[in-house]
């Protein structure tokens, strides 16, 4: 089905509903502009709702992204489209046409987030907010500070007994099984893409045994699983047997800076690090008997960062080892990860046993712009991927880490600046 969706050349389109998406939008509406915000998850919040904290205060993301909500159900200039994903998007500067593609919830506005639906079904899927490592039922909610608060049916279940379950258990008639995909234009003055990024798949890098060895995770999943609604209820454990992890290990660089995999630094690698080193004292005790490694060939902090990377260096739960990490083997009795390589100051050779190894994985931009951009110029793109801010983009604007690895504090202050040039080119249409 397609639909012209009430916009005007005046309106903003911003896509990525994550931190910079948020910030971006807000911003412009706050201003008085018209701005549609789509995200193609079922809720907004992108990957700080996945996080466990921020560095370097080491606070909780879910106080900021309260704020972040409260203001967009308060701004009346500001409509979002969630499961909503950009197809193509043709014209110029002052006059774009978008088109979205708008993938069925099968739940509508009447939703309570009751979760009889979800009593009522059996099968379970790979939790997506939890990068897949524990299950969810076919009707969940997204995560529990979801926007809109509002339940998800799985495809998988749509035609079966279970989503009729669904139905009957609803006590608001929220169940909508009826729902067909559609697509949508929309006419808009300028775009920005708050489309984010997207872990590296560390199974490429295959020295390391990450689709081998379960006790070999991602620094992404280590922040799922520290939170108490992630995989693990908040516990630093071995996936594969629930025990304890209390000799963890970081490897940096995993996939970055390497002309194999990522070619760029991803910058916020070796502060997240740091950072997750600190959750062994937080889970443990400070005078416990754990301790981390850090595998590294350099450590980049910068600013008042280098303050926290000071304060972790002497951590004594915390060894540096200037090395870039061979390989990962498994114990053959203990069927722990054992890091192999060689240690650059005194070029010892080692073979470490941990209970854990935590690869730090480095960004990629979270939405291949080639296929969607058809604009009769494009976009300027760097080697990575990433947008670049060129004047060959003319209304197009990036923001947040689709312009660069970020963290949450550099992505804010991008998409603001996204958000002054995107206004900037919708008052010029309106003086014209």
């Amino acid at each position: 089905m397609m639909t012209e969706m009430v916009a005007s050349n005046e309106t903003i389109l911003v896509i990525g509903g994550g931190i910079s998406g948020m910030t971006a939008a807000l911003e412009a509406a706050e201003c008085g502009k018209e701005v549609i915000l789509i995200e193609k998850n079922p809720s907004l919040g992108g990957r700080i709702s996945q996080l466990y904290k921020y560095f370097p205060k080491l606070c909780r993301p879910s106080c900021g992204q309260e704020i972040n909500l409260r203001r967009i159900k308060a701004n009346r200039r500001l409509r979002v489209i969630t499961m909503a994903e950009i197809v193509k998007l043709s014209g110029s500067a002052g006059d774009y046409a978008a088109t979205i593609h708008i993938h069925p919830r099968y739940v509508n506005e009447n939703c309570t987030a009751c979760g009889a639906c979800a009593d009522a079904v059996v099968s379970e899927i790979r939790d997506p907010h939890n990068y897949g490592m524990s299950p969810v039922k076919a009707a969940y909610l997204p995560n529990n500070m979801a926007y809109p608060q509002r339940y998800v049916l799985d495809p998988s279940i749509i035609g079966t007994e279970e989503a009729e379950n669904a139905r009957a258990a609803c006590p608001v008639d929220a169940i909508d099984l009826d729902q067909k995909a559609q697509t949508i234009h929309i006419r808009c003055g300028a775009v920005i893409f708050a489309t984010g990024w997207r872990p590296y798949d560390a199974s490429r890098i295959e020295p390391y045994g990450y689709d081998r060895y379960p006790d070999v995770v991602t620094s992404a999943e280590l922040e799922r699983m520290m939170d108490p609604f992630g995989p693990t209820g908040g516990k630093l454990v071995r996936p594969s047997n629930g025990e304890d992890a209390r000799n963890i290990a970081f490897i940096q660089c995993a996939g970055s800076r390497d002309r194999n995999h990522l070619p760029h630094c991803s910058r916020i690698c070796c502060m997240a690090s740091l950072k997750q080193s600190t959750y062994l004292s937080e889970q443990f005790g400070e005078d416990a008997d754990a301790s981390a490694t850090i595998y590294y060939i350099d450590i980049r902090t910068i600013d008042r960062f280098e303050d926290f990377e000071q304060k972790v260096r002497q951590d004594r739960k915390v060894r540096f080892v200037k090395s870039k990490v061979a390989s990962i083997a498994q114990d053959p009795e203990s069927g722990k990860p054992v890091c192999r390589g060689v240690d650059t100051h005194g070029y010892d050779r080692y073979e470490n046993v941990h209970d854990l190894v935590v690869l730090a994985v480095g960004m990629e931009p979270g939405l291949d712009l080639g296929s969607i951009l058809d604009t009769g110029h494009g976009v300027a793109l760097d080697t990575g991927g990433f947008i670049e801010l060129d004047d060959a983009n003319d209304g197009v604007f990036g923001a947040g880490c689709a312009t660069n690895p970020l963290d949450v504090n550099r992505s804010v202050q991008s998409a603001t600046a996204a958000a002054l040039r995107a206004i900037q080119v919708v008052n010029r249409v309106s003086a014209s």
